[in-house]
């Protein structure tokens, strides 16, 4: 039978170590747990002291309601576990140097103090975490390997995964469920309206925020609750998206790779330096990159100076051009030789589509003809 041991070194007086009525366990001096410990707490730790050379296991425990972690000094455990079912609360940031394990209950931190969080240290790992077992709130890695932070919101595990080395500084990050024109625990807005020309449209529904000085590529996740079909109806026009907060826009962080569909997956962004950037989601960027030219397969016609115009880069190098567009029972809709980026989703008048009427909503064909060259077509999507 493995023995247990619960060891206690005591450099401070008597009363460094007190029990407040069986609702807390306070710690005003040295505290430690030798490499064989087994230690749980049913009731409240306050940590005033030092308790952050530790070897063995120290659990939290309580069937019956929530546990809370305070105090002035961040607790250091090497291996952690959590089976609370009224969740463990956090209200200073405590570590795992070893590893930790989900059993019951969530983690949560106040996401308005972004430096109280549940700590990987060392590249700990974790194991058992579920939509119902998380952190609510913030987690941060330590370490050189890559790391998914077991974050989530509103009882929905949404992970957030980071490259090997980006933690090598400490990175931080949390998931949240909620608009970011609206945000909770942000003191500005992150307007969806506003957005650089790469992009077409940005998610409404959720976001998350990763702090980091080391460059990675991020990878978002998302469900069914994401809303994905309002962006895209392709994987391939997703993109990881960054909120800068010089520009005040979102900018597009890129597409590197895709799984899943459009009611679970995941997508992987370039790399960039999460301090570049506020918060992240999802957004859309409807571009073709055909030869030399850059086809924007989106329309906005309505009048903000973004997309209010059929885009194609580096039409001007070949002057010899005809464009057509047809809708969807093959009428055209549209032509012009020489196209140079004016088309504003007004109709010509062909057939029973009545001159200068502006084109509904929906998918478009087009037709791209360049001398010398063999014609290119695709579907582009009106949208006012």
């Amino acid at each position: 039978m493995k023995k247990r041991l619960i060891t206690y070194s005591f450099l401070l007086f008597l009363g460094i170590i007190s029990v407040h009525a069986q609702t807390a366990f306070s710690n005003f001096g040295n505290l430690r747990t030798h490499t064989d410990a087994e230690v749980g707490f049913h009731i409240d730790l306050i940590n005033d002291g030092n308790f952050d050379e530790n070897g063995g296991q120290v659990g939290f425990y309580n069937q019956r309601g929530p546990l809370t972690i305070s105090g002035s000094n961040r607790p250091l455990f090497y291996d952690m576990l959590i089976d609370v079912s009224g969740d463990l609360f956090l209200e200073v940031a405590a570590g795992v140097t070893n590893f930790q394990e989900f059993i019951t209950g969530r983690v949560q931190t106040p996401r308005d103090r972004i430096n109280v969080s549940l700590d990987y240290i060392n590249d700990a790992p974790f194991l058992g975490e579920n939509d119902d077992r998380y952190v609510d709130g913030y987690a941060s890695t330590t370490g050189l390997l890559d790391f998914t932070f077991p974050i989530g919101d509103d009882f929905r595990l949404r992970p957030m995964r980071i490259e090997n080395q980006a933690g090598i500084n400490t990175a931080r990050g949390a998931y949240f469920f909620e608009d970011p024109n609206a945000p909770n625990f942000f003191p500005e807005i992150f307007n969806t309206s506003s957005f650089e020309n790469l992009l077409f449209g940005v998610s409404t529904f959720e976001f998350w925020d990763l702090n980091g000085d080391t460059e990675t590529r991020v990878t978002l996740t998302w469900d069914d609750n994401s809303n994905i079909p309002t962006l895209v109806d392709d994987l391939n026009d997703l993109r990881v998206v960054g909120w800068d907060e010089n520009s005040n826009e979102w900018i597009n962080l890129g597409n590197t790779a895709f799984s899943g569909d459009l009611n679970n997956g995941e997508i992987t962004s370039e790399p960039f330096i999460p301090d570049d950037y506020v918060v992240l989601t999802f957004g859309t960027s409807d571009i073709i990159i055909d030869g030399e030219l850059t086809i924007f397969t989106a329309v906005s016609p309505n009048g903000d100076g973004r997309n209010d115009t059929f885009i194609i880069q580096g039409i001007a190098q070949f002057p010899n051009n005809e464009l057509s567009i047809f809708n969807r029972w093959g009428v055209e809709v549209y032509n012009k030789k020489g196209y140079d980026n004016s088309w504003g989703g007004i109709s010509e008048g062909r057939a029973t589509i009545a001159k200068d009427e502006e084109l509904p909503v929906g998918t478009y064909y087009y037709v791209l003809k360049i001398e010398g060259q063999k014609d290119r077509a695709g579907y582009l999507y009106i949208n006012r």
